[in-house]
């Protein structure tokens, strides 16, 4: 398979010039449109009546000449760090007025399947290819497992964002897409949450430190971090009975069956 014709676009976003924080006065023009902006449900919920994050989004849209609504709903935060939306660099590539619009060019099927972005530069006319993203780099790399129910898509915005941070670094400003975090932060996999539960059934864990345990391993934990669970698991197990030197446990259990 090759295809040549594959296209995100998006139309010129306004301008936001008038934004810049350059003066007092430009700061407080910036506030009174972050506490309109603020107070509408259309915003995600991390900006509604909040402000400072809303004058972020602003500083971020003026930096790279978006609207502060396509800022504000394509900006994620994963770990305290923010990420762009995969489809948001290629739109913002389209709309930066720099290159012709992005194209995709893919070969191969399955395991063979490879993928580049390119566009041309509208000034020189030069064409720019960015880097080829292949299956054995997705596996060496040990990326998620979107890349194993829609690879297609994921091609495009992985080697979107590769053209991107070569050809226009600073319109992502340094910042990852959400895909590529996923990707990089590896979650707990099925062997480690295995193992959780069967140090659980053996530890010194009161009940509320169980349920702590059992909640974060329900939130998507990386494996860095269920490592740290079970490194102390490892530390707060039963001793076992020997006859000589019981565990607290152990002996209560003793007294127990003896008042039966």
């Amino acid at each position: 398979m090759s295809t040549d014709n594959q296209e995100l676009q998006v139309s010129q976003p306004p301008t936001t010039k008038e934004l810049t924080f350059g003066n007092s006065q430009e700061f407080e023009h910036a506030q009174r449109v972050a506490k309109m902006l603020s107070v509408s449900n259309l915003i995600p919920k991390e900006y509604q009546n909040n402000i400072p994050n809303t004058m972020i989004a602003l500083e971020m849209a003026n930096r790279i000449g978006a609207s502060p609504l396509m800022v504000m709903q394509n900006l994620y935060i994963v770990q305290g760090k923010p990420s762009w939306s995969g489809s948001f660099v290629i739109a913002a590539l389209n709309a930066c007025g720099r290159f012709t619009p992005l194209r995709f060019h893919m070969e191969g099927t399955g395991e063979s399947l490879t993928c580049y972005a390119y566009a041309n530069d509208k000034k020189t006319g030069e064409k720019l290819k960015g880097t080829t993203i292949t299956m054995a780099m997705v596996k060496g790399e040990g990326w998620g497992k979107k890349w194993q129910t829609m690879p297609e898509q994921m091609m495009q915005y992985r080697s979107g964002s590769f053209f991107g941070r070569t050809y226009a670094p600073d319109i992502l400003m340094g910042m990852p897409t959400i895909e590529e975090v996923e990707d990089f932060t590896l979650l707990m996999s099925d062997e480690q949450e295995q193992y959780i539960e069967s140090l659980m059934e053996t530890s010194t864990y009161d009940e509320v430190k169980k349920r702590g345990v059992k909640w974060k391993m329900g939130n998507g934990i990386s494996q860095r971090d269920a490592l740290d669970i079970i490194n102390d698991l490892k530390l707060n197990q039963v001793a076992p009975m020997d006859g000589k030197n019981p565990s607290t446990t152990d002996a209560k259990k003793a007294v127990a069956q003896t008042l039966l």
